[in-house]
């Protein structure tokens, strides 16, 4: 901008200089130029080229300017000469020396304009790599955060103890290195954060930083490997070359496994190629400092059996901490964190909050308070409510509630008998969680109804009869619409899926089948071989698997059937009340399967001629239904 202002100057400056120079001179034509001489009014010519320049005395009657300027006429300068001859004007013939001062002036002008233009462009250019890509095509994509004010810290991440407890060492480390090294000890080179998606993996290693007051460069792994072989090693040198110019860093690498997969396990192609050559150069990078240099890498992936031997052993990455999806008691702390910036009523209660969102991670919890606020500044209300809370639970588990989604009579009934049949094996059998909602609203993308259950608790094993029950639960949907119409239709089809990879993986996985095939595991995780392609079990034994898969699914049918005869009175009166008001709480649904009905519904008078192309397909059966 500075520059902008001076070149407006130089141009102003020339403009009046010319302007100043201009004026000292007159041109005139040349027979006014003649009479002048012949009037004696000039005192002095100049002959300039093909110019004739001519003054004249201060005190002449011809205006305010002394100089005339014309040109010359060719076969008149005889004739002219002659005339000041006569007048005594003295006059002589000067050589043209070039450019004149204005012209010059006025080349130099656009010159000086685009001189200061580029300059100052160049200077608000960061880099030249900027300016030229192929420069920069060899040089880390790493963001380096340098906390400003308030940093992140531990205080601001919940949950997670046992992690930020391994993680506090670091940090004594990066803060106070020579306690350890007098004792013989060193820091680990590496840190390796394990853990589903959402945990809060990257804000550990945020908080990491914060606390030791040491720059942060973060990258993502898939951001190293390009088209071109030789790229990503180059960007992992550039990386920990910047890093180490620092006293102490913290060298973040999300999704290590876009980069760290255990290496000829590429499939058919094989060979050297450019994501090997990377996780090769990382491999010697982690190798080539110690822990003097105040750099640790901290790496986060949720895959951690497809990494590579050679990355997670002692030396590079010497510590794996997990972190797991939050207890019942670390949900509490995450809602509290995530509702201060949230305006909660009166009403809301975030240990049942937590009690009801089992499961979820840290994520899905931020961003259930934030639909809950959403859904509140949508209706004007003045803080957020329990109703509020509730429906972004549903949100998050069952989806967005489809109102606009009309069904036809008969299909409203078949929705509010299937979801009936859910809610009465549920509440019939003890080792399931108790109903804490029905309805036949549409939600998600295809979802006519749904079954929400509330935990009793946070549960890290099953038995095997509680899993047995589960299946019962699933297939009661399915039973109830065939105990009541003869027939079944297309809802049932995710409880279907969810049944069967249950009763396989009791059968593959758990050793929960028959006495054929006793208690071996057949994981298929763990023995697909790449060479080979497929599973290291033969063909009879995954006949037998099969045949046990259908056989567990066969029992959970019978003891699903005899549960529903046997309570069909209570199934009419569940799904008789869910076509008046469509949505049921859980105390309402036991209320009505321990009371006795007067009339029963009638279901099958409004029976509505549908083909199947009117019919909903699978998706309409929202996973919520089997929680």
């Amino acid at each position: 901008m500075r520059s902008f202002w001076v070149y407006i100057l130089l141009v102003v400056g020339a403009v009046l200089l010319l302007g100043s120079l201009e004026g000292s001179e007159e041109r005139i034509p040349y027979a006014r130029f003649r009479d002048m001489a012949e009037q004696g009014v000039l005192t002095e010519v100049q002959i300039k080229g093909d110019t004739y320049i001519g003054r004249t005395a201060p005190n002449a009657p011809v205006g305010t300017s002394q100089t005339f300027r014309t040109g010359r006429i060719e076969g008149a300068e005889t004739a002219l000469l002659a005339t000041l001859d006569a007048k005594d004007v003295p006059y002589t013939r000067v050589s043209d020396g070039g450019p004149s001062l204005s012209m010059m002036l006025l080349w130099a002008l656009p010159l000086v304009g685009v001189l200061l233009l580029v300059g100052s462009m160049s200077r608000k250019a960061p880099t030249p790599n900027i300016t030229n890509p192929a420069l920069n095509f060899g040089k880390h994509k790493a963001r380096l955060y340098v906390d400003k004010g308030a940093p992140i810290t531990f205080r601001d991440v919940a949950g997670s103890h046992e992690a930020k407890a391994e993680l506090t060492e670091i940090v004594e480390f990066l803060k106070a290195p020579e306690r350890y090294r007098r004792l013989g000890g060193r820091i680990p080179k590496g840190c390796l954060l394990v853990g589903p998606p959402g945990t809060g993996k990257t804000l550990l290693a945020r908080a990491v930083a914060g606390e030791a007051n040491v720059p942060f460069f973060s990258i993502c792994g898939s951001e190293f490997v390009e088209m071109f072989v030789g790229v990503g090693a180059a960007r992992v040198r550039d990386l920990f070359t910047q890093a180490r110019e620092k006293p102490a860093a913290i060298l973040f690498v999300d999704e290590l496994d876009a980069v760290g997969k255990a290496r000829g396990a590429a499939g058919p192609i094989g060979g050297n190629d450019e994501r090997e050559q990377t996780l090769n150069q990382l491999l010697t990078e982690m190798d080539g400092f110690d822990g003097a240099t105040g750099l640790v890498v901290i790496a986060a992936t949720n895959r951690p059996e497809i990494l590579d031997p050679a990355l997670t052993r002692a030396g590079r990455f010497d510590r794996r901490v997990y972190v797991d999806r939050p207890d019942l008691r670390e949900r509490r702390e995450i809602l509290e964190v995530h509702a201060r910036r949230v305006l909660l009523g009166p009403d809301v209660n975030l240990d049942d909050m937590a009690a009801q969102t089992t499961g979820l991670v840290g994520a899905d919890l931020a961003n259930l308070l934030n639909e809950s606020a959403l859904l509140a500044a949508r209706r004007h209300a003045t803080a957020v409510s329990k109703l509020d809370l509730d429906e972004a639970i549903e949100r998050v588990i069952a989806g967005l509630e489809r109102k606009s989604r009309r069904l036809g009579a008969h299909e409203r009934v078949v929705v509010a008998y299937h979801e009936a049949g859910h809610a009465i094996a549920a509440e019939l059998l003890p080792t399931q969680d108790p109903v804490r909602k029905v309805s036949i609203v549409p939600r998600g993308i295809g979802a006519l109804g749904y079954t929400l259950q509330k935990p009793r608790e946070d549960r890290y094993l099953m038995s095997r009869q509680e899993i047995l029950d589960r299946l019962v639960v699933l297939l009661g949907g399915r039973v109830a619409e065939q105990r009541t119409f003869g027939d079944a239709s297309t809802g049932a089809q995710d409880d279907l899926v969810n049944a069967t990879d249950i009763a396989r993986r009791m059968v593959r996985e758990l050793g929960m089948g028959g006495s054929a095939l006793g208690l071996a595991s057949f994981d298929p995780r763990r023995s697909v071989t790449f060479e080979r392609g497929g599973y290291d079990y033969s063909e009879e034994t995954a006949r037998v698997v099969d045949a046990e898969v259908g056989r567990l699914l066969a029992d959970a049918e019978a003891r699903t059937k005899s549960l529903i005869n046997e309570h069909f009175d209570a199934l009419e009166r569940i799904a008789r009340r869910l076509l008046d008001v469509e949505t049921l709480s859980g105390e309402e649904v036991r209320a009505l399967l321990h009371t006795p009905s007067a009339e029963k519904p009638k279901a099958e008078a409004e029976n509505v001629d549908v083909s199947i192309e009117d019919v909903p397909t699978s998706e309409a059966r929202p996973r919520a239904a089997c929680r």
